[in-house]
């Protein structure tokens, strides 16, 4: 019989979601980020000196704080509801009725599973029914929901969902190309491989519209 350890292991293993939205307690932000840059210090201390790590050397002096620090301020900041980027949108007052695709949004979050990062590009894009949305705000939101512990399929779906809610459009798609280095650097070493993700929305569920899409991804960029 399998017990919990391997069944949560296998779970992690095969990177499988348990939940389309991200599982925070409700008591997530009970505490302020400075008091948790605290707690998670002494963790990351405890970490260091049970893998038998002399904290006391130059080098390692101030390497339980930066960590801390990082995971609350920078790669897990996308947790905390205060930082979510303000999606103002503006009227489409020059009738612009095609595509638009912000493709080649560089992407770093991080995986659930183990803690390890994911590296990619993220494209995106939506077809206007009134409303429009600043270009920068379509990266935020895609840093936004990336800087948290991820499954690249929830990631795809979260930026979707928040750009429709934004526009007031179901026709909104995203597509995601990634590295994962739990694959890449640990467990089957696979350096080559990579995760590839989509959400089709509205229009872009039909076979032309999101061919439409695919092929300007693929354009090459010149400048």
């Amino acid at each position: 019989m399998i017990n919990n350890d391997e069944l949560h292991d296998e779970i992690g293993d095969n990177h499988i979601a348990s939940c389309a939205t991200n599982p925070v307690r409700e008591d997530a932000f009970d505490i302020t980020d400075d008091e948790k840059i605290e707690k998670i210090k002494k963790d990351v201390e405890s970490i260091l000196l049970t893998l038998g790590m002399d904290l006391t050397d130059d080098s390692m002096k101030g390497t339980p704080n930066r960590v801390a620090k990082m995971f609350v301020k920078e790669i897990f900041g996308g947790l905390n509801p205060a930082k979510k980027p303000k999606a103002s949108t503006f009227d489409n007052n020059y009738k612009y009725g095609e595509m638009l695709v912000e493709k080649n949004i560089t992407l770093y979050s991080t995986c659930e599973h183990h803690l390890l990062p994911i590296i990619g590009r993220a494209h995106v894009a939506y077809i206007s029914n009134g409303r429009v949305i600043g270009l920068s705000k379509m990266n935020r939101i895609v840093e936004y929901y990336a800087k948290r512990p991820q499954v690249q399929e929830r990631l795809t779906m979260q930026i979707v969902q928040e750009l429709q809610k934004a526009l007031g459009t179901e026709d909104v798609a995203c597509v995601i190309d990634a590295k994962h280095l739990c694959v890449n650097s640990r467990g089957i070493n696979d350096i080559e491989s990579s995760t590839v993700t989509s959400e089709f929305g509205g229009k872009f569920k039909d076979p032309q519209a999101r061919r439409e899409f695919l092929d300007y991804i693929k354009l090459e960029t010149k400048f």
